[in-house]
């Protein structure tokens, strides 16, 4: 509804008076257009931005609570069944978080670490993303049930 408020401003201060020819008018229907035209690629460029933000963010957390478990079922450090529970609590219910909404039409910026082809095979990157929300889930119950070889296994 704002916009259609915005569209009628701008007709009635902007458009009708230049369309009349009235010259100060013309001027100011000039600026209006540069400033409209900034704020349209500012607008865009912050959801870029505030979408590579979100999905750096989600991928941090799926990473705290990764990097532990790699951890124990590789040997690299000591198994803790407490913890790695915990870490998979926890990933389980980080992975509930709409990551596919870090991923609109258009957020592919310099700043984003993102491949190409998610936007290219998008239904394939929604496929993977569903079956990690399911392997995290068996992964949290699998360590609920305390068995370290079935922990290792499922992650």
């Amino acid at each position: 509804m704002g916009w259609v408020i915005r569209f009628r401003t701008v007709l009635k201060y902007f458009v009708q008076p230049v369309l009349k020819g009235e010259e100060k008018m013309k001027k100011h229907f000039a600026a209006a257009l540069v400033a409209l035209g900034i704020s349209g690629i500012a607008a865009q460029s912050a959801v870029a931005g505030g979408a590579v933000d979100y999905r750096e963010s989600v991928m941090t957390i799926y990473k705290w609570y990764l990097k532990p478990m790699k951890g124990m079922a590789t040997g690299k450090m000591a198994f803790d069944k407490a913890a790695f529970r915990k870490n998979a609590e926890g990933l389980a219910t980080a992975a509930q978080l709409d990551l596919l909404a870090g991923f609109p039409e258009g957020s592919m910026d310099e700043d984003s670490r993102a491949k190409e082809k998610i936007w290219k095979k998008w239904s394939d990157f929604e496929g993977k993303f569903e079956a990690f929300q399911r392997e995290a889930a068996k992964l949290a119950q699998v360590a609920k049930e305390g068995d370290e070889a079935a922990m290792k296994q499922q992650f």
